[in-house]
Formats: C-alpha cells, structure tokens, sequence
C-alpha cells in the first residue's frame, strides 16, 4: 500500500513489452522497420519512414494488431509492475499508439498510459496524431507542478526528456549508444536493480 506522494512513470517498449516494430520487423520479415528511437532521434523523421514502408508493403493496421497480440510481456515485466503498483501510482508514457498498446495494456491489467493516435483510413494507417509534443517530458513537469515526487525511468533517446525532467531519472537495461550521451542518469539492468532504486529514492520522500 502506497502511502507517498509519488508516481512512477514508465516507458513502455524495451521496458516492459517488446519493442512493437522489431517484432514486426521480424515477423513481416522487413528489417527497415527495426530501426527504434535507439536508431534515429528524430521521431517525425522515424514515424514518416515507417509509414512509407507501410505503404509499400501494403501492411494494415489489421495486420500489425495481429501480431502484436501475439507478443509476451518481457520475462518478469509483469510481476514487476504488479509489485511496483502495490507501492506507487504508475503512469505508462509511451511514444507507441493506442491502437496498438491495447493487446499489451490487457497484458498488464490495464495500467494507465498515455500515448499517441494513428490516423486509418480503410484499416491503412496513413498518418498519426501526436497527444502532445514531447508529452513524456511534459507530463512529468505537470506531475511535478502539482507536488508529487516523481520516479521515471526508460531505455531510448526519447525517454530522455522525461528522464531529467523527474526528480529521479533511471535507465532500464538502455543501450550504451544511449547511455554515453547521458552520463549523469544512473543505469539499471534488471527488474530488481531498478525496484531497489526506486525504494531507495522512496526512502529520501
């Protein structure tokens, strides 16, 4: 039972679940569609080259949500999070769609996130809406405006934002690539490391 004023926020993808595009990557057998926010920074620049090799393809909405419905959560994810939730309010901040989390999200037992909407006409995802701008980030600052001690953590060049934004921000098993750039935010490598990270900034409230 919680008794703090603290939130946690997670990162979805590579954090508890797969990473949705790898796996489809991998199962279409396209691998252009590997490249994550690992790869490329720019999200506009990585989310308009997906979508013309959708097109290309001639892959639907349908047939993405199909295979995402067939992912696991990554090993322990789950547990985790259930022990996590039992402890603080937990917010997913999530660069993915809802129309693509849902399958993951039952997964979990329907924890909040918030994230973005794809644009479909005739089941071809022709665009997407973004929620906000940078919303990992923001929402973590509005969190913090309205007094709640917030604990963040995320494995790409997008959680950064959130990342330092938090009153504690913590990678979760993030490639070196990424790490280098950001020396002064402690990497984690396990569920265990990063709950026990989060107790000990819980024990400073």
């Amino acid at each position: 039972m919680f008794t703090k004023q603290c939130i946690v926020t997670l990162d979805m993808e590579g954090v508890l679940t797969p990473e949705i595009w790898i796996a489809v990557a991998q199962k279409t057998g396209i691998p252009e569609l590997k490249l994550t926010t690992r790869d490329i920074q720019d999200y506009d620049e990585l989310m308009k080259g997906r979508l013309e090799i959708l097109a290309r393809e001639h892959l639907k909405l349908s047939d993405i949500q199909k295979i995402i419905g067939s992912l696991p959560l990554l090993e322990g994810a789950k547990d985790f999070l259930d022990t996590l939730r039992d402890e603080a309010q937990v917010i997913i901040l999530s660069d993915t769609f809802q129309e693509f989390a849902y399958p993951l999200l039952k997964k979990m037992d329907l924890p909040t996130i918030f994230c973005h909407n794809l644009i479909v006409q005739n089941d071809q995802i022709v665009s997407y809406k973004l929620r906000l701008q940078d919303q990992k980030k923001h929402t973590v600052e509005m969190l913090r405006s309205l007094n709640f001690k917030v604990f963040a953590s995320g494995d790409s060049f997008n959680d950064t934002g959130m990342l330092l934004a938090a009153d504690k921000g913590v990678f979760f098993c993030a490639p070196q690539t990424v790490t280098d750039k950001f020396p002064t935010l402690e990497a984690t490598h396990s569920y265990k490391e990063l709950l026990d990270t989060f107790h000990k900034f819980e024990d400073t409230l």
